[in-house]
């Protein structure tokens, strides 16, 4: 079990985290129409899977932002953003903020995918949501970057994800 923090207090995170190299984990999440989706959704392209807690709180609502300007000119790039929130939340946050390149995705009917990516937030004030992580896939789904972000309220590293694409 992997070990962050939130404000400096440690919390457990359950599962493990793909790695570079690996085959993603199959997923399977909740788009803003309410109807599921998986990898195969997005067959042919690249894919940056933004994790995080929930678009309400500042940090998050940060990478949502920044991957929407840094990935928009990426050719053949999905971005995928990962929440426990409601896709009317999601819906609402990307609309109210004129983000129009990214996917968001819920977790709220497939906690599966909590453990099986290795972001179940098992301890702490937070538990049950998501840890804040990274992973960048290939076209065919390999891993080419991942991170778990060792402060929940810090920011993941926009650079080293990108630079794999």
């Amino acid at each position: 079990m992997a070990s962050v923090t939130l404000r400096g207090n440690p919390v457990e995170v359950a599962g493990t985290l793909p790695v570079k190299g690996d085959k993603a984990p199959a997923l399977t999440l909740t788009n803003g129409d309410l109807a599921d989706v998986t990898l195969a959704d997005f067959a042919g392209k690249k894919k940056i899977v933004n994790i995080f807690p929930s678009v309400d709180t500042p940090t998050c609502a940060t990478s949502v932002r920044k991957f929407n300007e840094k990935a928009a000119g990426k050719a053949d790039t999905v971005v995928l953003c990962v929440s426990a929130d409601l896709p009317f939340a999601q819906k609402r946050f990307c609309g109210a903020e004129g983000i129009e390149n990214v996917v968001n995705l819920s977790t709220f009917r497939n906690a599966d995918f909590l453990q099986a990516w290795g972001v179940k937030l098992a301890s702490g004030p937070l538990a049950g949501l998501t840890a804040r992580a990274v992973v960048v896939l290939d076209a065919d789904n390999a891993v080419l970057h991942s991170e778990l972000v060792a402060e929940i309220g810090s920011e993941p590293n926009y650079d080293a994800a990108l630079a794999v694409l």
